[in-house]
């Protein structure tokens, strides 16, 4: 069973992440990227959507051009959980 993580579970994992912060209105965590253009913006999210596919744990995400924006939290348990730690930790490490 998924668990979501107590407040300071969370604060404590959110400290160790670059650049991830609370979403103000819901338990979630967002973190926003920019790249060089949409080519380099497209292959990030490709490689993200690949381990999301494997995780079978998809972020919500908006894109333009250079830009994307990333939010993750776990609809199971309408809450932040390891796995977002997880697939936050991947997307750190493919980050260019």
């Amino acid at each position: 069973m998924i668990q979501k993580l107590t407040s300071a579970e969370r604060a404590q994992q959110l400290a160790t992440l670059k650049g991830w912060q609370a979403v103000e209105d819901r338990d979630a965590i967002r973190r926003a990227f920019e790249f060089a253009d949409f080519n380099e913006a497209f292959g990030f999210m490709t490689r993200v959507a690949i381990k999301a596919q494997e995780m079978d744990h998809h972020p919500e995400w908006f894109n333009v051009y250079s830009k994307v924006e990333i939010t993750l939290s776990t609809h199971e348990v309408n809450g932040v959980t390891e796995r977002d730690i997880r697939l936050a930790r991947f997307i750190d490490s493919v980050t260019v």
